[in-house]
């Protein structure tokens, strides 16, 4: 039965949707049926008048389509035969009669798909252009038939006898290799010429990939021919030369080998894997595809320096002695090389120790592990792990991959030539993950001493003992390395250099060296402390000395130009008007951050990578909504800390005589200079609330002070981290005051008494006090007279009705 449309003169039918397939009217193609909606829909067809509407999914991955997702142009067919398979699917032989295009879908009772469709009219225009573009695709398919094998030659001598152009294109269009949706594209045009001039494109384009092809084929076919001939050519060779009796050169490269393992002290299982690949290599052919792999393979074996050590050291005296000349400071990591030597001497057999050092730039500690070697009397070798992000850099590539070789660990010892060296891993804080895994995983086994014992790179494929190899890894922070691989290593921190250090290593250590590399002498030149210092406060800025030696090397080479011109025997006295004539003008301020005191500023204390720095913190009041401004690249944690710090100043604004509802009337700016430079944490919070409360009451802030702590809304000052770098930045800026939280007291005792003795810390366990501190006041002890001691722990008495206490930040 054929449903009517209430609507229209259009026609309901059963309808099939298909995937992955596009059918054309004059096309009989076998379809194969497993959905239950669409054997239902066969079925229903075949009961009425075999007619069936068949159209494509848009996704073939959707099991139950809707109408969106069904192309809404088809093919109305006949169904010729059906077939019911064991699985319970059906195989169905189905004709494509029409184009139509659905006008609406309608649901059906049999839960099978049904719509009203109607037919597509074509645009056939019979003319000459017509006629020549078909005789053209005819002669084209031919041609097409002879590259494309998968074409049957029978279609070949039917298409000839086609005189319809529609039906010429609607045959030739399902035996084009292409995409689903350019199908689609080309059963959706009504207009004849359009869509035979698109399938003779398709054609043209198709035939130039399988000529390409065809020309790759018989090239490589080509080459296969030229081996086989130089195999058969080489063993005709190889026999001749047996019977003239010439020495084989692989009996003589083998045997040489056999002697070179018998020298190495292998472990059982890799001995007996390099004989394994000894024996494999006398049995394959010479011309063999392996055969350099498994050489390159038992190269490797035999280039590792199984069990071969260095002597080590034991002369304490003589090892603090060399640590001692190589580098000024530094004493935590000394003391601990010189216990590791000690303990050396006492057990025989010692896991080497994993360290790990983490500081600024320029502090020293590539170099720091380079004398550790020269103390403990070990090689050195060293290994960048910075922008590595493939896991086979440490472990390796499988021998099955072209070109693959032993990871960066084997291949570092290979170059030391012992399985005892110091192994630097630096920059191991940079190491990134992608696709090819994550190298700081891999880490984790070689930076284990309970398991670097049985190392196992992915090419070499034995254990490889790594429990000797004195392990250093270095880092700017903890920050980029995980967890897992910090517990393994002690984490041994080395802070930026004072003044005076910096001083002592430029006279000690920088000075004489680049005199030395630039070509002069200590006759030729001559620098005064006041020189240095001058360097190192108006020319670097660094927690380290790293500039601070690019700039004496500056000086050094302006001084060897005087020498070349005026003679050898020129010596120049380096001071501090000589610095400003060849340096040029200061690139840094040096001194306190502010000449005099000032409203709404206020001096913190940040931590960088780099070491510690001065952060000024601004705050401006203007007539506004109560909205709260914060500038200056701050992160969320600061941008929290300061809307918290706002919220204490407005629980003390009766005690500070700013008026109840002061905050309405004003908008409050708080900035950070510096605003290209990100800035995040909360240990400016004390400076943020100092500086809010100095411009709401007009009273300056004392520029000799500088200060670090978090705030909590009840103004109490929690502690803060990287303490010792912050004061190393306050005596660099000549700070006299510095305001710490309480609980940072134990820290203290990481600070050298030169600086303690410079500076004035004072510990503050509540925001009051800090103010009382910060400000300039005429009457500091009457300031906050008016709170009880219970406000001052940061308590509220319980008099005040909570609804009277400020619950959120003014927006």
């Amino acid at each position: 039965m054929i449903f009517k449309s209430p609507k229209d003169t259009t026609i309901a039918y059963t309808m099939m949707p298909l995937r992955d397939i596009v059918i054309f009217p004059h096309m009989i193609v076998p379809l194969f049926v497993g959905r239950q909606k669409s054997i239902s829909a066969v079925e229903k067809a075949l009961s009425q008048d075999k007619k069936i509407f068949l159209c494509t999914q848009k996704d073939a991955a959707v099991d139950d389509p809707t109408e969106e997702n069904i192309y809404p142009i088809g093919t109305l067919s006949t169904i010729l035969q059906m077939l019911r398979l064991p699985d319970g699917s059906i195989k169905v032989l189905v004709e494509g009669k029409k184009r139509c295009r659905i006008k609406h879908f309608m649901q059906d009772e049999d839960r099978c798909f049904s719509a009203v469709v109607e037919e597509i009219e074509e645009e056939n225009k019979d003319n000459r252009e017509i006629k020549a573009l078909k005789k053209v695709i005819i002669t084209t398919f031919e041609n097409y038939v002879k590259l494309n094998k998968r074409i049957s030659k029978e279609l070949l001598s039917t298409i000839p006898s086609i005189e319809n152009p529609a039906k010429l294109a609607d045959v030739l269009a399902p035996q084009l290799g292409i995409k689903l949706e350019e199908k689609q594209q080309l059963l959706e045009m009504t207009d004849v010429m359009e869509r035979l001039e698109r399938v003779y494109t398709i054609m043209e384009a198709d035939m130039e990939i399988l000529r390409t092809e065809q020309r790759i084929r018989n090239r490589v076919k080509k080459q296969m021919e030229k081996t086989q001939k130089d195999y058969y050519l080489n063993e005709q060779i190889r026999a001749i030369q047996k019977e003239m009796g010439d020495k084989d050169d692989r009996t003589s490269e083998t045997a040489e080998l056999e002697e070179k393992l018998k020298t190495k002290q292998l472990s059982e299982e890799a001995r007996g894997k390099v004989e394994k690949e000894i024996k494999k290599l006398k049995m394959m052919p010479p011309m063999s595809a392996e055969i350099n792999v498994v050489r390159n393979y038992v190269d490797w074996m035999l280039a590792l320096p199984w069990g071969e050590k260095s002597e080590l050291k034991t002369d304490l005296d003589a090892a603090e002695k060399i640590l001692e000349e190589d580098h000024y400071g530094l004493k935590e990591p000394k003391e601990r090389i010189v216990e590791y030597l000690a303990v050396q001497s006492l057990v025989e057999k010692l896991k080497g120790p994993i360290l790990c050092f983490v500081g600024p730039p320029g502090v020293g500690k590539t170099s720091l592990a380079k004398s550790i070697a020269r103390a403990a009397g070990r090689k050195f070798v060293r290994l960048s792990l910075g922008g590595v992000r493939d896991e086979a850099e440490i472990r390796g590539h499988r021998r099955t991959y072209i070109g693959a070789l032993p990871g960066k660990i084997l291949q570092c010892l290979k170059k030391a030539t012992t399985d005892n060296p110091v192994f630097l891993l630096d920059e191991v804080d940079k190491m990134s993950m992608d696709f090819r895994g994550d190298p700081s995983a891999a880490l984790l086994e070689v930076l284990d001493p309970e398991q670097n014992n049985t190392f196992n790179d992915h090419y070499v494929d034995v254990d490889y003992d790594l429990s000797q190899v004195m392990f250093i890894t270095t880092a700017n922070t903890l920050q980029g390395i995980p967890p897992a691989l910090q517990d393994r290593m002690e984490i041994i921190r080395i802070p930026g250099y004072m003044e005076s250090e910096k001083l002592a290593i430029a006279k000690n250590f920088l000075i004489s060296k680049q005199t030395e590399a630039n070509g002069l002498t200590t006759d030729n030149i001559e620098f005064t402390d006041k020189a240095v210092l001058h360097i190192i406060r108006r020319y670097t800025k660094e927690a380290g000395v790293r500039n601070l030696e690019r700039e004496v090397a500056s000086v050094c080479r302006k001084v060897a130009t005087e020498v070349v011109r005026h003679g050898k025997d020129t010596k120049l006295k380096v001071d501090k008007h000589a610095i400003e004539k060849y340096l040029g003008v200061p690139k840094f301020r040096y001194g306190k951050v502010e000449e005099q005191n000032k409203v709404g500023i206020t001096t913190g204390l940040a931590w960088t990578e780099v070491g510690g720095e001065l952060l000024v913190i601004e705050v401006a009041t203007m007539p506004g909504k109560g909205d709260l401004i914060i500038t200056g690249k701050l992160g969320d944690v600061m941008q929290e800390s300061a809307r918290a710090a706002m919220s204490y100043v407005r629980s003390r604004a009766d005690l500070l005589d700013l008026g109840k509802d002061f905050y309405q009337k004003l908008d409050i700016h708080i900035h950070v200079p510096e605003g290209a430079i990100p800035k995040d944490g909360p240990s400016a919070g004390i400076a943020i609330s100092t500086s809010i409360v100095s411009a709401l009451t007009r009273i300056a802030v004392n520029k000799d002070v500088a200060m670090t702590g978090e705030i909590t809304l009840r103004g109490r000052v929690l502690p803060i981290g990287g303490l010792k770098e912050k004061i190393f930045a306050a005596h660099r800026g000549l700070i006299s005051t510095v305001i710490i939280p309480r609980e940072n007291e134990k820290d203290l005792k990481d600070i050298p008494d030169k600086i303690l003795k410079n500076i004035n810390i004072i510990m503050a366990d509540h925001m009051d006090e800090v103010l009382k501190l910060a400000l300039v006041l005429e009457d500091p002890d009457n300031f906050l007279k008016q709170k009880d001691q219970e406000e001052v722990e940061g308590f509220y008495p319980e008099k005040e009705s909570p609804a009277e206490l400020p619950v959120s930040t003014p927006q």
